[in-house]
């Protein structure tokens, strides 16, 4: 086994389509992620499902055609393995599936659509220091534009996860229900009763440009404070000045104060005065299960060289 092996991932999202190509190395400490390229297309598949309940022709066609120049990147890439997932959109467009199959035999790229919890569980490969505190507890928030992933972690277990159908473009589009607010209210504010200190550990594209705009340093963590603070400061411009101002692309520069909004009322319910954003994602945590099973798989292969025959014998 060389010392670096290369996987590709595909996160195909609410708001936009990633592919990851990365470099996996074993160090001592543990395993370690190199990106080599990052790609990420805004293909809004969210504005179509949460609207429209499916995905129009057109982001069809445009998704169709991302997944045929991923398939050409990943092929000159070389990878040992790749995965696809497809995650809040998918799940919602009641033609997502029809919508995989046809870019399956357009561009060989098999899409798996993922439902919260799987998608809870990639996310949470990427481990952060804090989730295995025993001092205290560590609330993970994903927001997406379909939907947020939040799971609250103790002694390095999950004492509680759930999916909620809040996200940046259902809040976009007036499409978040106010039950959805209120069961991640009463949920958050039950599953933290007893846990002092909580502290949120924030994922998604939006958390990660917040935390740049506050400044924070890559290990670090800002307050809840601070991001409302910049939270003010974007709203307080239109969204033009405000890519200008705050140098945000036009697909960021409206799903932000959304986004934050979830982050904000997250941390609120579930009183946590700090987030840390460790700045990784799905592709990140599909890499690393890539990884993982092909290790396992390794691992299993040298197992099975001899002893099985010989089971198989007795077993007779």
């Amino acid at each position: 086994m060389d010392s670096m092996t290369k996987y590709a991932a595909i996160d195909i999202g609410s708001n936009a389509v990633r592919l990851l190509l990365a470099m996996v190395s074993e160090e001592e400490f543990g395993l370690r992620v190199k990106k080599i390229s990052w790609m990420r297309m805004p293909i809004r598949l969210g504005e179509d499902a949460f609207l429209r309940g499916e995905i129009s022709e057109e982001r069809a066609c445009k998704l169709t055609k991302t997944m045929g120049g991923f398939a050409k990147l990943i092929d000159a890439y070389q990878p040992v393995a790749m995965k696809a997932c497809a995650t809040s959109a998918m799940r919602t467009a009641k033609n997502g599936r029809r919508v995989c199959n046809k870019i399956k035999e357009q561009t060989g790229i098999d899409i798996g659509i993922i439902n919260g919890r799987q998608e809870a569980r990639y996310l949470f490969q990427n481990r952060h220091k804090i989730m295995t505190s025993s001092e205290k507890a560590a609330l993970f928030v994903d927001v997406g534009g379909g939907s947020t992933e939040i799971t609250l972690f103790c002694d390095g277990r999950v004492q509680a996860s759930r999916s909620f159908n809040l996200g940046t473009i259902r809040l976009l589009n007036n499409r978040a229900r106010q039950q959805d607010w209120d069961h991640m209210k009463s949920w958050l504010k039950k599953i933290t009763r007893g846990h002092e200190p909580v502290e949120a550990i924030g994922s998604g594209g939006n958390i990660n440009k917040l935390f740049k705009l506050a400044k924070g340093r890559p290990g670090t963590w800002v307050s809840r404070k601070k991001i409302k603070k910049i939270r003010n400061e974007l709203a307080e411009y239109e969204l033009e000045e405000r890519m200008r101002r705050f140098n945000l692309k036009p697909d960021r520069a409206d799903v932000i104060i959304p986004g934050a909004r979830i982050y904000l009322k997250a941390m609120a319910w579930g009183r946590c005065e700090k987030i840390h954003v460790p700045m990784q994602g799905l592709a990140d945590g599909m890499i690393r299960v890539l990884h993982e099973k092909r290790m396992q798989a390794q691992s299993m292969e040298t197992k099975i060289d001899t002893p099985a025959i010989e089971l198989a014998q007795a077993e007779i």
